[in-house]
């Protein structure tokens, strides 16, 4: 009798534990698909004589009624471009929208209708990445700024392959498909992250699924309503003390193992940054004049610097509550957000200045630059950091 009382107790505590376990990671599964599998995906596109494939925002390129791959109801911006709102519910589950026209603010990586003049203050290529799937060419820019060498192989990443997602675009798988060396794009390069995915801290990044939004290699913690909207509510990136070296190999800054594909062999936003943008990220080196930041991670640079540590002394030691005009990365992938930020330790990075998707300012920057007047009296956005040139 004792032992089945114990056996009963040994159970209940067992319970116990897998409950309170599922409590504590509640924050951090936000992020994965759930609800019933026809929200996403239709078997064969017909249903009562109707096509199914419609998800998208109306009158946009990438709405219709044809099929898509993986058996899915829309393509990227089938889902994340719907446009009526920045966060829309599709049968229960919140879809973060990177197109869209709302009013009340944008997600934490900018807004693609920038670019097509749906929102803001008119259409630019320069206010953001122009992915093909916008129906919106970059007419300036053939291939990216910065570019060292185009890390992809066979084909080039230019404005007319640059995607959301797969060989040439951000998200997902980077690689040519093997055999037969044929690009990725689209759905197929993020299959089954979606499923997968959790929120929160991001701390592994082995593959793209368990990577920070999907950009692989790269480590983080995603806000779970993936907006930036103060110095409580934001996402937190990661970032290194000493930016890459001038290009010597590409095991050495893009492939670090042939099955991953292109990613940040470093882990940080701005590294996954590099692998496009390559001069405006590294340290100059092996006679490389011109390129990179300079040739040490500290002043004086050639051009503006990132993974270096933001310096704890003169007008840098004011910026000391996060502002999301100029986020900050850290040397730890932290377990929650903080509103504090520690010069002599925490990071400068590529998005402390710009938008990964789009913004409604000239070379996707956080802000105006042509209000940043020195001695001005102004505030935000440079001054955020150089808090005694305003």
């Amino acid at each position: 009798m004792r032992k089945g009382k114990s056996d009963m107790k040994r159970i209940l505590w067992i319970l116990l534990i897998i409950l309170l376990a599922a409590i504590s990671r509640q924050d951090y599964t936000e992020a994965k698909v759930t609800g019933p599998c026809a929200n996403c995906h239709t078997m064969h596109n017909s249903q009562n004589g109707t096509a199914m494939a419609t998800y998208g925002a109306s009158g946009q390129p990438w709405t219709g009624s044809g099929t898509n791959q993986e058996l899915t109801r829309g393509a990227c911006l089938g889902c994340h471009g719907i446009g009526t709102a920045n966060i829309v519910n599709i049968g229960g589950s919140n879809i973060p929208q990177v197109w869209h026209t709302d009013g009340s603010g944008d997600l934490a990586g900018g807004n693609f209708a920038y670019i097509t003049g749906a929102k803001g203050s008119g259409a630019s290529d320069r206010k953001g990445h122009n992915v093909i799937d916008i129906g919106k060419t970059d007419a300036t820019l053939t291939q990216p700024p910065g570019l060292e060498i185009n890390m992809i192989g066979l084909n080039k990443v230019t404005n007319t392959t640059l995607t959301c997602a797969g060989t040439y675009g951000c998200h997902g798988y980077r690689k040519l498909h093997w055999p037969d060396y044929t690009p990725i794009s689209g759905i197929p390069a993020v299959k089954g992250a979606h499923h997968t995915h959790i929120s929160g801290k991001m701390d592994v990044a082995s593959s793209y699924a368990n990577s920070y939004r999907f950009l692989t290699g790269v480590k983080g913690y995603e806000a779970s309503n993936w907006q930036n909207l103060d110095a409580n509510n934001h996402n937190e990136y990661f970032g290194t003390t000493t930016p890459p070296s001038y290009y010597s190999g590409c095991a050495n800054y893009c492939h670090p193992n042939s099955a991953a594909g292109v990613q940040a062999t470093n882990n940080t936003i701005s590294g996954f940054c590099y692998t496009c943008h390559g001069n405006f990220h590294e340290l100059t080196g092996n006679g490389a004049a011109g390129t990179g930041i300079g040739s040490t991670n500290h002043s004086p640079f050639q051009r503006h610097p990132t993974d270096i540590v933001i310096p704890n002394s003169g007008e840098y030691a004011g910026y000391s509550t996060y502002n999301v005009q100029a986020p900050v990365a850290r040397q730890v992938v932290p377990g929650s957000i903080s509103a504090t930020v520690s010069p002599g330790t925490d990071i400068v990075m590529c998005l402390s200045c710009h938008t990964a998707h789009a913004s409604d300012y000239p070379s996707m920057l956080r802000w105006d630059y042509n209000t940043m007047v020195a001695g001005g009296g102004g505030s935000g956005g440079c001054f955020t950091c150089h808090t005694q040139k305003n």
